[in-house]
C-alpha cells in the first residue's frame, strides 16, 4: 500500500481502505497527500518527525526519497519507531511538473493567510494538519524536514537553510545534518512563510529547508547521492538516534540582504547559469529595477543564493549572503 500511495496521490484515486497495518505501526491517509505513521512502540529518542515535499511540483528528488523508505518500511526491511507525518505539497503542480500552478506555496505558510486559490487552500489545509499531528504527539520532541532540490547548480549542491526563529537550533542536529552530508547551512535573517518556517515559529520545532542538488524529472536524480540523508530519514523514523559527524566541513552563511522584484522592469545583472553561493565583489551591480533603483555590493563581498528573475512582483529574486563562523 504505501508503495502505491505516490501513484494514488497523482492519479487522485481514493483508496477503499485509508487506514490499516504495517510492521510494526499502523498508516492512516488523512488528506490527500497526507500520509501518518504510527508505530505500535515509540523509540526512546522518537521525535514527531514531519518528512515533507514537493512544495514546489518539477522538486521530483524527495518525493523519490521519501519512497524508497516507505516501500523499506512496507516491505519490512525498515521498522517504524516513532510518529511520522510525510507530506506531498502541491499534487496539482507535482502532476504537471511545474514549480507551481498559480503561486508559490512555499510563500504561504503563515496563520493570518487570507488569499483565495488553491495553493492558499492547501497551504490552509497542511497548517491545520502540522498543527493536529503536534498536538496528537504532543509529549515527543518535534521536527520538521521539508525537501527540495534548487532550480540551478550550487556550490554547495546539498545545503539546509535554517528559517529565523526564536526557537534555537538543537548543537546535535548540526552533527545529524553533517553525517547526512549535507554541506552548507544557510542562517535566514528575518521571519518568512515557508513551510519549515511554520513549523519552527508556531510549533517550537526543529525545522529546516533541505536542498538536495538540482531539480530533475522523476527517473534522472541522482539518489544514490542522497543515500546519507536516506539514512538519516530512516534512523529518525526509527525513533534512533542519527549518526552524528564533526561540523568542521559544514560552511555556514547569513542572510545579508533579500532582494525584492518591486516592478516588471528588473533584471539580474549576471548569467541565469550563476550557481548558488557564487561571490561577488564590491561595486558589482546585481539587479536592476525601476522602482527600487540598482542594487550594488557595498564594501564586504556577497554571494548569491536562490537568484530567479521571475519571481513575482513583490517576491524574493535572490538572497545575498556572506559567511560566518557558524
Amino acid at each position: 500500500m504505501l508503495g502505491q500511495w505516490l501513484d494514488w496521490t497523482l492519479d487522485d484515486q481514493t483508496p477503499s481502505l485509508r487506514e490499516g497495518r504495517l510492521e510494526g505501526g499502523r498508516y492512516h491517509l488523512r488528506a490527500p497527500g497526507v500520509l501518518e505513521l504510527v508505530p505500535d512502540q515509540i523509540g526512546e529518542n522518537a521525535h514527531a518527525c514531519i518528512f515533507s515535499a514537493a512544495l514546489h511540483g518539477n522538486e521530483t528528488a524527495p518525493v523519490e526519497l521519501l519512497g524508497q523508505w516507505l516501500c523499506a518500511l512496507e516491505a519490512g526491511t525498515q521498522r517504524l519507531g516513532a510518529p511520522v507525518l510525510v507530506i506531498l505539497g502541491n499534487i496539482p503542480a507535482l502532476k504537471a511538473q511545474t514549480r507551481f500552478v498559480t503561486t508559490n506555496l512555499n510563500r504561504l505558510f503563515f496563520r493570518e493567510l487570507d488569499r483565495a486559490g488553491d495553493e492558499p487552500d492547501r497551504a490552509r489545509a497542511l497548517m491545520a494538519e502540522v498543527d493536529a499531528f503536534f498536538e496528537r504527539h504532543a509529549p515527543l520532541p518535534r521536527l520538521h524536514y521539508d525537501l527540495h532540490t534548487a532550480i540551478r547548480q550550487s556550490l554547495y549542491p546539498r545545503f539546509v537553510v535554517e528559517p529565523f526563529s526564536d526557537t534555537p537550533t538543537e548543537a546535535r542536529q548540526w552533527a545529524w545534518l553533517a553525517g547526512a552530508d549535507m554541506q552548507a547551512v544557510l542562517h535566514q535573517h528575518q521571519h518568512s512563510h515557508t513551510f519549515s518556517h511554520y513549523s519552527r515559529h508556531y510549533h517550537g520545532a526543529q525545522a529546516f529547508t533541505f536542498e538536495l542538488g538540482r531539480v530533475a524529472p522523476f527517473g534522472h536524480n541522482d539518489l544514490a547521492a542522497l543515500a546519507p540523508m536516506l539514512s538519516l530519514i530512516t534512523t529518525l523514523g526509527a525513533g534512533e538516534l542519527p549518526a552524528s559527524s564533526s561540523t568542521a566541513p559544514l560552511a555556514f552563511f547569513r542572510v545579508e540582504h533579500e532582494l525584492l522584484r518591486s516592478c516588471e522592469d528588473f533584471t539580474l545583472c549576471f548569467a541565469e547559469d550563476v550557481a548558488n553561493f557564487t561571490p561577488f565583489a564590491p561595486g558589482t551591480r546585481l539587479a536592476r529595477d525601476a522602482q527600487a533603483g540598482d542594487f550594488v555590493v557595498g564594501e564586504t563581498p556577497l554571494r548569491v543564493v536562490f537568484p530567479n528573475a521571475r519571481v513575482e512582483i513583490g517576491a524574493r529574486a535572490a538572497l545575498l549572503v556572506s559567511p560566518v563562523e557558524k
